[in-house]
């Protein structure tokens, strides 16, 4: 199969899980949410993590996997269900029904404990698998101005 085949599968093994922190899914309220992610000490070593603790914010990719199969989305739907906002297509939201269930997040790492990393903020609950983490950098942030549609901010309001 050509390696610019999109149909191909994509198979990825967890690094690590989110232990601690929230149990359960749901939206908002996540600044204060405090967890570990504990990485597979049977793949990674120390130092695995060496030079990270330099960094305040880590981004984290992470794995939906409460979410069921029959739930995905891959249309458009009014976000969250409000029908006082647009029906936008699942590219256009960040919603948790995604066709790969993939999630990312920017969190504040407050510590590296060996292979468990303390953070704040993470929008992930206790035993979500985290496929991969890499330090937040200042340079790969938006470049220029950025917009967005106000039903966005609105939803956002509460998120942190």
């Amino acid at each position: 199969m050509p390696e610019h085949d999109t149909s191909a599968e994509v198979v990825s093994v967890p690094v690590g899980r989110v232990i601690g922190g929230r149990p359960d899914v749901r939206d908002d309220d996540w600044g204060n949410e405090t967890a570990v992610i504990r990485l597979d000490a049977t793949r990674f070593g120390p130092d695995a993590v060496a030079g990270l603790d330099a960094f305040s914010h880590l981004e984290v990719v992470y794995h939906f996997d409460r979410v069921p199969v029959d739930k995905i989305e891959t249309g458009a739907r009014h976000p969250r269900g409000n029908t006082d906002w647009p029906q936008v297509g699942i590219f256009a939201q960040r919603g948790k029904n995604r066709p790969n269930r993939l999630g990312v997040s920017r969190c504040r790492l407050i510590k590296v404990d060996g292979l468990d990393l303390h953070v704040q903020g993470l929008d992930a609950v206790d035993g979500t698998p985290v496929l991969d983490i890499k330090p937040y950098m200042n340079e790969f942030g938006p470049q220029g101005p950025l917009a967005q549609p106000e039903w966005a901010t609105t939803l956002m309001r509460g998120y942190y």
